[in-house]
């Protein structure tokens, strides 16, 4: 179960499109959901974030990007805050046969190095994930789809592959200030226009 201060009631964000009126749930949802993970994130962190966001392709990722604050000087260097993805959120899309760098990168930390960890990837490559500030440092078990909860993880990709076009989105949840989320959502908006959302230990 995810710890109450990071959760979201997500049938209740999706209930508000019904009580405005919304003609088009998924341009609601995408609206909507970045505002709500912005103030639930901002909640459960004591640094100054420094919150951009930008497109590839069919998906919009959203970074704390705080080593830009320390560059220019506005807030003190600290080695216990890293860079790092808090939200990515659009419609899944057939993989380009190139796989594009993106300009920011989120280095993983050394402390996982040799473990039982993968190159994990917030959107699939196979959906239209790109590369770099898309990958985070995963359980292997969960990202190759070999425990139960990776069973859950993978069918949900395949949902998504299958279907393109549908909107998903994945919330990394951090513990601590680095880069590796403690607990990763990934969530996507059936043919029914129900929501379909899983939290996973990462």
């Amino acid at each position: 179960m995810l710890p109450s201060r990071y959760s979201i009631d997500y049938e209740a964000v999706l209930s508000g499109a019904g009580a405005l009126g919304a003609a088009n749930t998924t341009l609601f949802l995408k609206e909507r959901l970045p505002l709500v993970w912005r103030d639930t994130y901002v909640r459960t962190i004591s640094h100054e974030p420094n919150l951009v966001r930008f497109r590839h392709r069919t998906f919009e990722y959203i970074c704390d990007v705080y080593s830009r604050l320390e560059m220019t000087g506005a807030v003190p260097y600290d080695h216990t805050i890293a860079d790092r993805v808090i939200g990515v959120l659009g419609k899944s899309s057939r993989a380009q046969q190139d796989r594009d760098v993106r300009r920011i990168r989120i280095e993983p930390t050394e402390e996982f190095a040799g473990t039982e960890r993968d190159d994990g990837h917030f959107m699939a490559h196979c959906i239209g994930g790109g590369l770099d500030v898309n990958v985070f440092s995963q359980e292997r078990r969960l990202n190759r789809g070999w425990s139960p909860q990776g069973k859950i993880y993978r069918h949900m990709e395949n949902y998504c592959y299958q279907q393109p076009g549908t909107f998903c989105f994945s919330r990394p949840i951090y513990a601590d200030g680095s880069s590796v989320p403690r607990w990763l959502e990934f969530g996507l908006l059936k043919n029914d226009e129900t929501l379909w959302v899983e939290v996973f230990d990462t």
